[in-house]
């Protein structure tokens, strides 16, 4: 019985043989996630080096004028750089009202009524990808231009277009957020329990549905200011004081004042999203219908 195998004694290296191989792939196991964190730092150290280098360039350009800060002196001094900002500002924010009563109403009534034409609808939204902005103004100067409605020769007639445009431009960022929100959120089930409690479709609209969608709006609104104030080709055609056209503008006659001009509407667009985000981190009341389990 002692020669047997089963039960004979056990060689003096064979539990340092065991433990050595149990030991292998735990360690192999832990050196990959090390080996993972290494590689994210890595990806993320060149993502700010590709976002923050240029930045860095902006400023360092811009510091060559002299006397030293010259460039922002000159650039702070000009009223036309408030001018066009403040315009800026305020058509974008005319036109992320004008999508928002355009699109919350459609993307709910689509969802709730009308399914069969969401792919129609989604068709839609995304033309401003496909059609260039040359192609849009054009058309609206070829329309609008000519009795009866002669809109461009205005202020007020340019300015509507100018809304009208970014409207069309802010469709693919808007609507998809909207949508996105309402996705997730039982839109028939909170329709049919106000209509039980006698509410109307703007009450339902107003207070349950826009509430329900205020993080996905203000995701929407992002994106819509920072291409309004950045956007140039649709400004130029319509002839608008907007900041894109005054920043190219200055481009032509001045060396270091427009890269001063680049990083404080980086900076004033940056603090504009950051004040919206600010309003967008109060209490959001989500109104839910809960059933029986």
């Amino acid at each position: 019985m002692s020669g047997s195998p089963g039960f004979g004694p056990r060689a003096p290296g064979a539990l340092e043989t065991v433990q050595s191989s149990a030991q292998r792939p735990l360690i192999g196991r832990r050196s990959r996630p090390g080996r993972t964190l290494v590689l994210s730092w890595i990806v993320l150290l060149l993502s700010i080096t590709y976002f923050v280098g240029p930045l860095i360039g902006t400023l360092l350009f811009s510091l060559r004028a002299k006397p030293f800060g010259a460039a922002y002196t000159d650039t702070f001094k000009d009223p036309d750089l408030y001018k066009t900002l403040s315009y800026s500002f305020l058509i974008a924010i005319i036109t992320v009202i004008a999508s928002i009563v355009l699109l919350v109403p459609t993307a709910f009534w689509v969802r709730l009524r009308l399914p069969r034409l969401r792919p129609w609808i989604e068709f839609i939204t995304l033309l401003p990808f496909v059609i260039p902005p040359i192609v849009l103004v054009y058309g609206l100067l070829a329309t609008f231009s000519r009795p009866p409605l002669a809109l461009t020769g205005s202020n007020l007639g340019s300015d509507a277009l100018l809304v009208f445009a970014y409207v069309v431009l802010s469709f693919p960022y808007m609507y998809r957020a909207i949508d996105a929100g309402l996705r997730v959120i039982d839109i028939r089930t909170l329709t049919e329990a106000c209509q039980s409690l006698g509410a109307g479709w703007f009450t339902i609209m107003w207070r349950v549905i826009l509430p329900n969608l205020r993080v996905s709006i203000l995701s929407g609104a992002f994106l819509t200011l920072a291409i309004v104030v950045g956007e140039f080709t649709v400004a130029t055609f319509l002839a608008r004081p907007m900041f894109a056209t005054y920043l190219q503008l200055i481009s032509g006659n001045r060396a270091y004042e427009p890269a001063a001009v680049a990083l404080f509407s980086f900076l004033i667009t940056w603090a504009a999203l950051g004040i919206i985000a600010l309003i967008g981190r109060g209490r959001v009341e989500k109104i839910e219908v809960g059933g029986a389990h």
